[in-house]
C-alpha cells in the first residue's frame, strides 16, 4: 500500500520500507517533519515498545500492537483507535475516521497530546492483558 498513489507528485515507485526511517525518508520534509515528532511521541509514551513495519506501515509493538501511524496525501491516519472508550469520545469526536482510525488532517496542528493519551492507554490494555495471560498459565 502506498499512500502517496493517488498525488501525481509524489514518486510512486519507491520500495516496500525495511523499517520506521526508510518509511519517514519517502515523504516530503513537512511531512516528515510531522512523522518524526509523531514517532517521538509515541517513543515517549511507550518507552519499551519496540518498531516495526505492519502493513507496511510503522507500528510499535508492546504485548500486542501499541499503535501503527501512516502519512497520506491530506492526513496522518492512527489505529487503532479507542473510538468506543468514553474517555475519548469528546476528543476523538474532533477527527474524521472509521472505528478503529483516526485521520488527523495535515492543515491542521497535530494533537500531539491525544496521540500520546492513546498510546499510553493501548500499553496499559497489552499489559494488564499480557497479565492476564500469564495468571492463566
Amino acid at each position: 500500500m502506498n499512500p502517496w498513489a493517488s498525488d501525481p507528485m509524489v514518486n510512486t515507485t519507491r520500495t516496500r520500507p525495511k523499517n520506521i526511517d526508510e518509511y519517514i525518508a519517502g515523504f516530503p520534509s513537512d511531512v516528515r517533519a510531522i512523522l518524526k515528532k509523531i514517532r517521538t511521541t509515541i517513543r515517549k509514551a511507550a518507552p519499551g515498545a519496540e518498531e516495526t513495519i505492519s502493513y507496511q506501515i510503522p507500528t510499535f509493538t508492546l504485548h500486542g500492537t501499541v499503535i501503527h501511524f501512516a502519512a497520506y496525501k491530506q492526513h496522518i491516519g492512527l489505529y487503532p483507535a479507542p473510538r468506543g472508550v468514553e474517555q475519548f469520545k469528546e476528543e476523538l469526536s474532533a477527527y474524521e475516521g472509521g472505528k478503529g482510525t483516526i485521520r488527523l488532517p495535515l492543515d491542521k496542528p497535530v494533537p500531539f497530546r491525544l496521540i500520546s493519551k492513546i498510546v499510553k492507554f493501548r500499553v496499559k490494555g497489552n499489559l494488564e492483558k499480557a497479565k492476564a495471560r500469564r495468571k492463566k498459565r
